[in-house]
C-alpha cells in the first residue's frame, strides 16, 4: 500500500472520529434540552385524560402520545373492559402492525393502537400508588421552628380574646400544645424521646369544647380535622373506618402529607364509644372502636385514601405517620356525675364525718373531681385512657359567663348583629336588663351557649325584617321588656331624640 493510500485511510478514520464526537455532543445537548424542558414542565401537574384528577391524587401516570396522561385506575378499567373481547390471534408478533394497516385501509389513518407494554416504563405498572412528599427547595426554612412557637402565656392570652371563662382548661391546653410542638420541632432529643401529650376534655354540652379547639387551631395556623366518634365502627361494618379521622386531616391539609403529620385531630362525642353495658350483641361501635384507635393515639403508619373516607373507593392510598399528630378527645359524658357522686358518698357516708347525701346534689362543679376509675366505670377501657395522659374538665356556664359571652369576645353574637345593622346605617344597643333577661332564658334551656344564639335569633327576626323598610330609623335599643314580651324596643329617629314607642309603628315581639 502506498503512502498516499495510508494517509487517505488515516484521514477517513479521523473524520469518522470527529463525526462521532459531534454526534455525542449533539445527543448530550439534546438530552440536556429535554431535561431542562422536563424541569420547566415539572412545575405543573399532569391531569388524567379520562377522570381529570391531578397526579398528586392519582399517583404515577401512564404517558401516551400527543401529551395524553392516563392514571393507573382508568387504565385498569379500560383494560378490564377490553378484556371481555376475543383475543385470538393477538399474541402473534405482527398483530399490531396488521391491525394498524387495516385501520388505515378502512379510512382511519389517524387512529393507531398502542402496545401497552411500551407504556409501562422501566418499573412496569406500579402495584400500589403513593403520594410523594414534596421535596424541600434549597435554602427553604423549616416549616416549624422552635423559636417561632408562642409560649403558653401568649397562647392563653389569644384564647382569652375569644373564649370566656374556662381558665383552667385554657391553661392546660396551652401548655400541652406548647410542649407538643416543641417535641415536633426538635424531634428526638439525644437519648430522651418525648412522648405525645394527647388530651381528653370533659364538660357539659355547650360549654365551649369544640369552640376552644377551633380557636386554638386558627391561632396556630395548623391543619385541624374535627370528626365525630358516633360514626366510627369496627372495620368491615357499615360506617366510617377508624382511619377516616386521619383522611379528614389530610383533606384539611390540602393532601400535603408533611403538613398533615403536624396537625390536630379533635374527636368529639368520644363518650359515645364507651363499652355498652348489659348487651349480648357484638359491640362494633363501642369497645372495638376504642381498641382500634389505640395505635393511632400511640403513633403508627396508617394507609389512608386520598380524597375519600373509604378504602374501598378507587382512589390512591398514602401513608401517614400519626406520631406527631396531636389528638384531642372531647365529650359531655352524661351520667358521669352520678358515678362521681356514688364514689364520694361511699367515702363519707358513715361515721362522725358523714355528710348529707343531698350536699353533692348542690355541687355545681362535680365533674372537676373526676378520676380515671370513674371513666373506667363509665365504659372507657384502661388502654385507651392510658394514651390520653392529659385529662381536664370544663365548667358549666353560669349567668355571669353567659352575659360576658354575649358582649366580650371579638366575634360576640351581639357584635355580629350590630355589624349587620351598621350596613343599614342603624345603631343597635342592648341595655343591661336585656342582657340579663337573655342569660336567664338561656339558663332555663340548659344547653349551654348554644341557647344564646337561638334566643337572639328569635327576638331579632322582626327587627331585621322591619328596619330596612324605614330609612328614618337611626338607633334601636333592646330592652328587658322586649325580651320578656311585655314591651317593645326603643327606636330613635335620625336627627331627633328618643321617641315614645306608642307614637310610632313599633316592632312588636
Amino acid at each position: 500500500m502506498s503512502d498516499f493510500e495510508e494517509k487517505d485511510l488515516e484521514k477517513e478514520e479521523n473524520d469518522t472520529e470527529i463525526e462521532e464526537v459531534k454526534e455525542e455532543r449533539e445527543d448530550k445537548e439534546a438530552g440536556q434540552e429535554e431535561t431542562g424542558s422536563d424541569k420547566k414542565e415539572s412545575e405543573y401537574e399532569d391531569v388524567c385524560f379520562i377522570c381529570r384528577r391531578p397526579e398528586s391524587k392519582t399517583g404515577k401516570m401512564f404517558k401516551l402520545p400527543n401529551n395524553i396522561s392516563v392514571c393507573n385506575d382508568c387504565m385498569h378499567k379500560t383494560m378490564d373492559a377490553v378484556s371481555q373481547f376475543d383475543y385470538q390471534g393477538m399474541l402473534s408478533p405482527n398483530f399490531m402492525d396488521d391491525l394498524n394497516k387495516n385501520m388505515n385501509e378502512k379510512g382511519y389513518p389517524n387512529i393507531r393502537f398502542v402496545n401497552i407494554a411500551d407504556l409501562q416504563g422501566e418499573g412496569g405498572i406500579p402495584n400500589k400508588q403513593k403520594i410523594k412528599k414534596k421535596k424541600k427547595e434549597p435554602g427553604q426554612e423549616p416549616v416549624l421552628d422552635i423559636k417561632n412557637i408562642p409560649p403558653p402565656h401568649k397562647i392563653k392570652a389569644q384564647l382569652d380574646d375569644y373564649v370566656i371563662g374556662q381558665e383552667h382548661a385554657k391553661k392546660v391546653i396551652s401548655v400541652a400544645v406548647y410542649n407538643h410542638y416543641k417535641r415536633v420541632a426538635t424531634g428526638t432529643m439525644d437519648e430522651i424521646e418525648i412522648e405525645k401529650s394527647n388530651m381528653l376534655m370533659i364538660g357539659p354540652t355547650g360549654c365551649g369544647k369544640t369552640y376552644l379547639v377551633k380557636t386554638l387551631a386558627k391561632l396556630l395556623d395548623v391543619p385541624l380535622a374535627i370528626t365525630d366518634a358516633t360514626s366510627l365502627t369496627e372495620a368491615g361494618y357499615i360506617g366510617d373506618d377508624i382511619e377516616s379521622v386521619v383522611s379528614k386531616l389530610l383533606a384539611a391539609a390540602d393532601n400535603d402529607v408533611e403538613k398533615a403529620e403536624r396537625g390536630i385531630i379533635f374527636i368529639d362525642e368520644i363518650d359515645k364509644i364507651a363499652k355498652k353495658k348489659n348487651t349480648t350483641s357484638r359491640d362494633v361501635s363501642g369497645e372495638s372502636v376504642q381498641q382500634g384507635m389505640l395505635r393511632l393515639l400511640e403513633g403508627a403508619e396508617v394507609e389512608v385514601p386520598v380524597g375519600a373516607n373509604s378504602k374501598n373507593a378507587m382512589v390512591p392510598l398514602t401513608t401517614i405517620n400519626t406520631k406527631n399528630i396531636l389528638f384531642i378527645c372531647g365529650g359531655a359524658f352524661p351520667d358521669l356525675e352520678e358515678i362521681i357522686k356514688q364514689r364520694l358518698r361511699k367515702q363519707t357516708s358513715i361515721g362522725f364525718n358523714a355528710e348529707l347525701k343531698d350536699k353533692l346534689d348542690k355541687e355545681k362543679d362535680i365533674l372537676s373531681q373526676v378520676t380515671i376509675e370513674d371513666l373506667k366505670q363509665f365504659g372507657m377501657i384502661p388502654e385507651f385512657l392510658g394514651r390520653l395522659p392529659v385529662v381536664y374538665t370544663l365548667k358549666a356556664l353560669d349567668k355571669e359567663m353567659m352575659i360576658k359571652i354575649l358582649k366580650e369576645p371579638k366575634n360576640a353574637i351581639l357584635k355580629q348583629y350590630q355589624k349587620l345593622l351598621e350596613l343599614d346605617e342603624v345603631k343597635l344597643t342592648f341595655d343591661d336588663g336585656a342582657l340579663e333577661a337573655i342569660a336567664e332564658k338561656a339558663m332555663k334551656k340548659d344547653i349551654g351557649a348554644r341557647a344564646l344564639r337561638a334566643i337572639i335569633e328569635d327576638f331579632m327576626l322582626d327587627i331585621m325584617y322591619e328596619i330596612p323598610k324605614d330609612d328614618n330609623i337611626g338607633k334601636v335599643t333592646i330592652t328587658r321588656e322586649y325580651i320578656e314580651g311585655t314591651g317593645g324596643p326603643i327606636i330613635d329617629i335620625r336627627n331627633a331624640g328618643a321617641v315614645n314607642p306608642d307614637e310610632l309603628n313599633q316592632i312588636e315581639g
